[in-house]
């Protein structure tokens, strides 16, 4: 068995993830095929080259993040159109003022189950910095051919996440705004006000097929039952 796993979750829509991981920083990629390019969503950690793993179509390819935080954007690097939030530049690229947890991550006990190739060591790894090629805010759409994406920017775990919505199929990726999981929203850089406009913001999103950052896929009733119960715990 190879470093990632993927599963094809809907018509040319497919999820990666890297069994290996400690649970904390296993996060899911999201590849979407579509007519004129692909879009991939999300980077995982890095610790083994992810292009060329991944089910893209082999056409042009718009690598999208959801947000700076290391377990979505460690294989960032490896593609030519980058784009994020603004917000969280910094982090793209390696500089100060933005958290990525990349530290974190290398001290992590029990980081992966296997090592990712002979010999591997922690201490070795790196971030590799993926400075942005573009922005992405609010309103912004992504135009895949026959699959058009409309961006959300859905603040709280972070400052600039994103969610990107598929109006015509309901698909809807929402990196770590909502997710089946514990709901991590004390983080540095995190904000919990915000966190509450968010929920509050998705519990009306028409959408159909909800692929987070952790956790499995939702249906609409479980996504709306997350942000409820987070509603009831902090709003």
């Amino acid at each position: 068995m190879g470093w990632f796993q993927t599963r094809e979750v809907a018509p040319g829509v497919f999820v990666t993830l890297e069994p290996a991981v400690a649970e904390m920083f296993r996060a899911a990629m999201v590849t979407v095929r579509g007519r004129d390019r692909d879009l991939q969503f999300d980077f995982g950690c890095g610790l083994v080259a992810l292009r060329p793993c991944l089910p893209l179509s082999g056409g042009p390819v718009l690598a999208v993040a959801s947000h700076a935080h290391v377990d979505h954007i460690g294989g960032l690097h490896e593609f030519t159109d980058r784009m994020g939030h603004a917000a969280e530049a910094a982090g793209f690229a390696g500089l100060p003022g933005v958290e990525t947890f990349a530290e974190e991550f290398r001290d992590w006990p029990d980081l992966v189950a296997k090592d990712p190739a002979p010999g591997w060591l922690p201490a070795d790894w790196q971030l590799r910095p993926a400075l942005l090629t573009g922005t992405l805010d609010e309103g912004d759409r992504i135009d895949l051919g026959d699959r058009q994406f409309t961006v959300l920017h859905l603040p709280g775990h972070s400052p600039g996440g994103i969610g990107l919505l598929d109006e015509a199929s309901g698909l809807f990726l929402s990196g770590d705004a909502i997710y089946d999981d514990d709901i991590l929203d004390d983080l540095p850089g995190a904000s919990i006000p915000d966190y509450v406009a968010t929920m509050d913001r998705l519990r009306h999103l028409d959408c159909r097929l909800v692929i987070g950052g952790h956790g499995p896929e939702m249906d609409r009733p479980r996504m709306v039952a997350i942000a409820e119960a987070y509603l009831r715990k902090r709003g």
